[in-house]
């Protein structure tokens, strides 16, 4: 590969090998248009000759690095899939890593996930070298869906013997008890969005089989008292709604070679009026344990819609 032209509103990139033009392209240039959505300017193709044009300096430093790394991905025999080159092409066009090194990838999953910013891979690598991981930040910025992933991983990888998926089931002021039918008629709509990430990941098929075996245990946060879960991947999601003595006992909980992550939305919090969030409380009182990793999103991170990211500035400002 070689860089013929560098100015301050373009840049030219010859690729002399076609099979890696292509694979760098992508079907129809389908990854240089997700690279132009997410840097500006516009791209041409001749040949074996890609172009940037209408970028400033740093827009043609951050294409380049964009474009070797799909060199490097394409010559180890990778066909780069939308959700890699959408990772790149985003924060990582900043730096010269590459989001493959924080890849998530699960066993008879649909697609390896990547992450999407560098806080995204920084979350990622703290759950992989810490046994207690946290993770807030607003809606939309993949907190619980990356948990989900890599929770998914560890089991169907058999690191891990199970996984178990909890949250607090009284928000806004209405309590389990009221609510119409058994057990799992009463905490299926406040774990629906749990089931929701699994299947976007995993066929059915494997989370019906794993359900089955046990491999997976959905739990409301009051069933864990008294618990002790060892060898296994915590996800408590929506933790901003537990209070100080629900967090302390979950923590608790955590037995031999388990690992927890603990997900929520300080923004979003349904407690009682002069009830402390347990999430804002263990996120001052933890931070510099050792063996706990805290990540902090924003909206910088927020890959849901981008739309999302202005409904959640508007607010802010509000």
């Amino acid at each position: 590969m070689a860089l013929e032209e560098q100015l301050d509103e373009s840049i030219t990139i010859v690729l002399d090998d076609n099979e890696i033009l292509t694979g760098v392209c992508g079907v129809n240039d389908g990854n240089l248009k997700i690279i132009a959505g997410s840097l500006g300017g516009r791209i041409n193709t001749r040949g074996n000759v890609i172009s940037l044009f209408g970028v400033d300096k740093d827009g043609a430093r951050r294409f380049k690095n964009v474009i070797d790394n799909l060199v490097v991905a394409v010559r180890e025999g990778e066909y780069p899939t939308r959700e890699y080159v959408a990772a790149l092409a985003g924060d990582f066009a900043e730096i010269e890593n590459d989001p493959r090194g924080s890849c998530i990838q699960i066993p008879q999953g649909f697609s390896k996930v990547f992450p999407r910013s560098r806080s995204q891979a920084r979350y990622i690598e703290g759950m992989r070298s810490c046994d207690i991981c946290f993770c807030a930040g607003p809606a939309g910025t993949g907190k619980t869906f990356i948990a989900v992933a890599e929770a998914l991983r560890l089991v169907l990888s058999k690191k891990m013997r199970k996984l178990v998926l909890t949250r607090p089931v009284v928000e806004a002021g209405e309590s389990l008890g009221y609510l119409p039918g058994d057990l799992v008629q009463k905490i299926n709509p406040y774990l629906r969005p749990l089931y929701d990430a699994m299947e976007t990941l995993i066929p059915f098929d494997t989370i019906r089989r794993m359900e089955d075996t046990r491999a997976i245990e959905i739990a409301p946060l009051a069933y864990m008292r008294g618990r002790s879960l060892n060898d296994c991947i915590i996800v408590l999601d929506e933790a901003q709604n537990t209070t100080k003595e629900q967090m302390k006992m979950f923590l608790t909980r955590i037995g031999r070679g388990a690992r927890a992550v603990i997900t929520g939305d300080t923004t979003q919090i349904d407690l009682p009026k002069r009830v402390e969030s347990g999430l804002l409380h263990a996120l001052s009182i933890l931070s510099g344990v050792e063996g706990i990793f805290i990540s902090r999103l924003d909206t910088s991170d927020v890959v849901r819609n981008p739309i999302i990211k202005r409904i959640i500035e508007a607010y802010d400002k509000a």
